[in-house]
């Protein structure tokens, strides 16, 4: 697959969007299709035919011109003045509240009645427009126009970059996470709108996450006496293991019940399939 020059389009040679409505805001009741989720970064993709973004540790929220929703569908209750800032046009992005403030954001999210002094501090990361025309590349630019001329600080267009080498990568990727990111976002230039789980979006951090269901609870020993020593989890794929790594003297007090799902962060798995060195990060609150 080779990407031709013009998939690298300026902001400059942007054109304006179109206000094309896609399926999820129809009127009525209005359900999000599958978004599109990111795989994991290897050797064996090119990262050339890729833009690259920072990672956003935020909530994904999508705008469908009326509402914002959360991936599962359900309304995000946002301020009324901040709805009224954000274009007609469909949008796909992460709340943000800046580095190392997900707890803070996810609480503020979920809240049935907005704070609006506190929702003053999100931004609204958009890396997609979903109807756009044309590339990756194309719609990255149509998005960027599209959010210039809205003109509103908390709404912000992810920069999207291409890299020349695996090794500029590794580059980019050291400088974020020395900077506090998360880690980094690859999108195929040349894609189309995708939606499922898909190579089309990769993400590469220093250390891999995902969820586990929690089925159990294991008595903690030694300092622990009397708290839990460790999470038995299950991953989707059907692994138990414990979860002890990470957890705070609250949370050992007071741990996530059975039935909740927690993310937990991991360097790779052995050949058994089995996380090596997890470490718990948070509760994982499915909306």
């Amino acid at each position: 697959m080779q990407l031709r020059r013009r998939d690298f389009l300026t902001v400059s040679g942007a054109v304006g969007a179109s206000v094309l409505t896609p399926s999820w805001a129809d009127t009525g009741k209005r359900s999000v299709p599958p978004v599109l989720l990111a795989g994991v970064y290897g050797d064996r993709f090119d990262p050339t035919l890729y833009l690259v973004s920072e990672k956003y540790d935020g909530v994904r929220a999508l705008w469908d011109g009326q509402q914002l929703r959360f991936r599962s569908g359900r309304v995000i209750q946002v301020p009324a003045g901040f709805a009224a800032r954000l274009p007609v046009q469909s949008l796909d992005g992460e709340l943000w509240l800046g580095r190392s403030r997900f707890d803070a954001l996810s609480g503020m999210v979920r809240s049935e009645v907005p704070n609006e002094a506190d929702w003053k501090h999100v931004t609204y990361m958009v890396f997609e427009l979903p109807s756009g025309i044309g590339s990756f590349a194309q719609r990255t630019a149509q998005l960027t126009a599209l959010v210039q001329r809205t003109a509103w600080q908390q709404l912000q267009a992810v920069t999207q970059t291409p890299v020349r080498s695996r090794a500029e990568l590794q580059q980019r990727l050291d400088q974020t996470v020395a900077s506090g990111g998360e880690g980094l976002m690859l999108h195929l230039a040349s894609s189309a709108v995708a939606s499922g789980r898909s190579d089309v979006l990769l993400k590469m951090k220093p250390h891999l996450d995902t969820e586990a269901l929690v089925i159990g609870h294991r008595a903690g020993q030694g300092k622990y006496a009397g708290q839990v020593g460790a999470l038995e989890v299950q991953t989707p794929q059907g692994q138990r293991f414990y979860l002890g790594s990470g957890l705070s003297d609250a949370e050992r007090r007071s741990p996530p019940p059975r039935g909740s799902m927690v993310t937990y962060r991991y360097r790779d798995l052995t050949p058994q399939g089995l996380p090596r060195f997890a470490t718990f990060l948070r509760v994982h609150h499915r909306v």
